[in-house]
């Protein structure tokens, strides 16, 4: 039997409409710009994101590392937050490959950062100091439990920025998701931001690719620095037509995935041993598709149990989910596409008898001992 796979929403695999219309994609060799598929998603893009040009990469991390190279260069800063994925997750390439220091500053549980502290940050005009050139934020913000930047908030940091003379770039892998929880247009979650990454192939399904989108000055310049780090494709067409379909077809479903996370989340507050939440902000329901819970095996009278103990017994189980790292305490779980609502009732029952596993009973439910 097909295990219940919850471990990320990159797991997703391509349906059989998106299969047809790669194999069908009309190709060209898009480092000459020829690729007439790749041309219509970057417009596509551009278009739902209010963005003037966009650039087809072949991962959020790339298009990351894309738009730090091409706002900074060595010896400047960006300021970003301490549970980014920019920092937590993609190789320390802002720093080995762009040379740009990073001035972290705590994410608050909400996944913003307080702009009183990022306005303190921001570097004065000294040779001793490096230049503060980029603040990097991220929506959904992952690792606060895919919380979701209010378009508002990001008026504020781009008016702080601006003033300044300083760009903001999104990190916006799940910021479909983002714009279908907040219930606003996507283009108005970028409207304030200098440059923006969305990712195809998380929620959206697709099985390769994301997009880098800014000003067409800034995505000529872009598209030099994909270049520069390897990332020029060729007949890019049979993934960008993957992109296309996801976007005509896969952005208003991803409520069902919100629906989902909210009924395995539900069931998880009833578990002995599990507390629903991110660290920092536990006990709330998830705005998307994200899924944090804390696994405590001394509230089952067993320091054993915890989140890689449970990973295995999910496991044997039918149910893939991961700890978060080697954080032994904590666990996600994702929703996507390929998750109905019969595998999270399968989940929470997983979970339940994973957690029923390792109770010990009270003496005073085992009976009374000998004397």
């Amino acid at each position: 039997m097909k295990p219940v796979d919850l471990r990320s929403d990159t797991v997703t695999r391509p349906t059989e409409g998106m299969r047809r219309a790669m194999a069908q994609a009309e190709v060209g060799d898009d480092v000459y710009g020829e690729d007439p598929t790749t041309n219509r998603l970057q417009e596509m893009a551009a278009e739902l994101l209010g963005k003037e040009a966009a650039l087809f990469v072949a991962s959020g991390t790339m298009g990351n590392l894309v738009a730090i190279l091409t706002h900074g260069g060595r010896g400047d800063e960006m300021i970003l937050g301490d549970r980014s994925h920019t920092f937590l997750y993609e190789g320390g390439g802002s720093a080995s490959l762009a040379g740009i220091h990073s001035h972290l500053l705590p994410n608050e549980p909400d996944g913003t950062l307080s702009i009183e502290a990022m306005e303190d940050a921001i570097r004065p005009n000294d040779v001793h100091a490096p230049r503060t050139r980029l603040i990097a934020l991220e929506s959904t913000q992952n690792r606060c439990g895919g919380r979701a930047l209010s378009p508002e908030y990001v008026d504020r940091v781009g008016e702080l920025a601006h003033a300044r003379g300083i760009a903001v770039h999104l990190d916006g892998a799940r910021l479909f998701n983002a714009a279908i929880a907040l219930d606003v247009p996507v283009s108005r979650l970028a409207a304030s931001v200098d440059s923006v990454m969305i990712c195809l192939s998380k929620g959206l399904g697709a099985p390769v690719g994301s997009l880098l989108l800014g000003t067409r000055e800034f995505i000529d310049r872009a598209r030099r620095t994909r270049k520069l780090v390897g990332g020029g494709m060729r007949q890019a067409g049979i993934l960008a037509a993957a992109g296309i379909y996801a976007l005509e077809h896969h952005v208003t479903r991803l409520a069902d995935d919100h629906r989902n996370a909210r009924r395995l989340a539900e069931g998880i507050q009833g578990i002995p041993g599990l507390t629903l939440g991110a660290e920092g902000d536990l006990g709330r329901l998830p705005e998307t598709n994200l899924v944090y819970f804390q696994v405590d095996g001394g509230a089952l009278r067993d320091r054993s149990f915890d989140a890689r103990t449970l990973s295995r017994r999910l496991r044997d189980r039918g149910v893939l989910a991961n700890p978060l790292g080697s954080h032994a305490g904590q666990m996600r779980m994702v929703t996507h596409l390929d998750v109905t609502r019969p595998d999270i009732d399968q989940a929470i029952a997983a979970l339940r008898s994973a957690a029923k596993e390792t109770q010990i009973p009270l003496p005073s439910e085992r009976g009374a001992s000998s004397p």
